[in-house]
């Protein structure tokens, strides 16, 4: 127990949260009492500091290389510095911000504030509203992406990569799976327009039902991507953040003939890829939450990092507005819901790359490198099976 608590301590001052957050994080989540005093004691002994005894920089400067490589190479230095913290490295932000400069020039410069001017955004605490959506810019390959954000913080609920968003029961699935976790549902879910979230608005409704202080057709609002403004923007960090690596990777596969769009293409796309970016997209979730949003000008929002916002509106001098829900509830809602596929893509096909994988003595990816070229060796292969 004493070392899965320092174990916690230490993850927890990694990402940068402060000893009162930390504080208050170990008390209400994992239900362990640890005074500031104590923290300061604990990361002391365990030579953790976030001045002192700094990283050796080539250490950093490899990580930061090897990251660039991948989709991180949209990454701002402000999100870097975020990943290296992560990773348990002492350093500070302008080190990174020339370690980037130094070993990624070009993509510095293309880097360039837009700063669109919107409406203000209002929401009185966590778990008020959800926006919930569906992300399409890799749709034309094959991968789907779909996303949940409390309004309020901004946390990260949900970001998962699928064959598909629009069978409806599987994007509830990814809504019941989160009200189980969180053992209750928002007081209201915002989405776009489309029958594939109708059974999350079905489901919304079943769970507020006994909720007779609001209107039941407030419960869940329909409307289009304009008013579903909190993820929409979230999207465009993604893009920038992420979305756009793969974007050119896939982009770079039909310019050079590896890639048509048919049906074997898009499977084949998912057994390379799709776990990879599962695998990145957890990541930017988990950094994302972690982060500190600064202070807008003119704007009512709150600042700090979506995760002290979300578990801990208190510090804000709000509250949290989740709406416990029964067990028994949320056992006849799945009922109703899918779960994403465990196999990435068509069980005969994963089959057979599988088995030509282990004639050639390839291993699966573990990056998106080696992603990248497990794909051109092997879509040459498949198709002269197949056709």
């Amino acid at each position: 127990m004493a070392m899965e608590k320092k174990t916690l301590i230490a993850n927890y001052y990694r990402v940068g949260l402060t000893f009162t957050e930390i504080s208050q994080i170990l008390s209400q989540l994992h239900g362990l009492t640890v005074s500031v005093r104590q923290l300061k004691r604990i990361t002391s002994s365990q030579g953790l500091y976030r001045r002192k005894n700094q990283s050796n920089i080539l250490d950093v400067g490899s990580f930061i290389l090897k990251e660039i490589q991948g989709s991180a190479q949209l990454h701002g230095y402000r999100w870097m510095l975020a990943k290296c913290k992560e990773k348990g490295y002492v350093i500070d932000h302008e080190t990174v911000r020339l370690i980037v400069k130094c070993l990624d020039p070009e993509g510095v410069r293309c880097r360039t504030k837009r700063r669109l001017r919107r409406r203000e955004y209002s929401n009185p605490g966590p778990n008020y509203l959800w926006h919930i959506d569906g992300y399409d810019k890799l749709k034309p390959y094959g991968i789907c992406i779909h996303g949940c954000i409390d309004g309020y913080s901004r946390q990260i609920i949900w970001l998962e990569a699928a064959s598909s968003n629009n069978n409806p029961r599987l994007i509830a699935g990814y809504f019941i799976n989160a009200v189980s976790k969180l053992q209750g549902c928002p007081r209201r879910v915002r989405a776009d327009l489309g029958t594939e979230n109708g059974t999350v608005r079905e489901l919304q409704i079943f769970l507020r039902e006994n909720d007779h202080t609001c209107d039941q057709n407030r419960v869940f609002l329909y409307g289009t991507s304009r008013c579903n403004q909190r993820i929409e923007s979230w999207w465009g960090i993604l893009r920038k953040e992420f979305t756009q690596f793969w974007m050119n990777v896939f982009e770079s596969f039909k310019d050079d003939g590896h890639f048509s769009g048919d049906f074997l293409d898009h499977e084949l796309i998912r057994f390379c890829f799709l776990e990879i970016i599962q695998s990145e997209l957890n990541i930017i979730a988990q950094t994302w939450n972690g982060h500190r949003i600064r202070k807008a000008k003119n704007q009512r929002t709150p600042n700090g990092r979506p995760l002290v916002l979300y578990n801990f509106p208190e510090l804000c001098g709000t509250e949290d507005f989740l709406w416990e829900v029964e067990e028994i509830k949320v056992d006849l809602c799945k009922e109703q819901c899918i779960e994403k596929s465990e196999v990435p893509c068509d069980e005969e096909l994963l089959e057979l790359c599988h088995l030509v994988m282990e004639e050639h003595g390839w291993n699966n990816p573990a990056n998106a490198q080696e992603a990248i070229e497990l794909y051109i060796l092997l879509s040459p292969i498949i198709r002269d099976l197949l056709i």
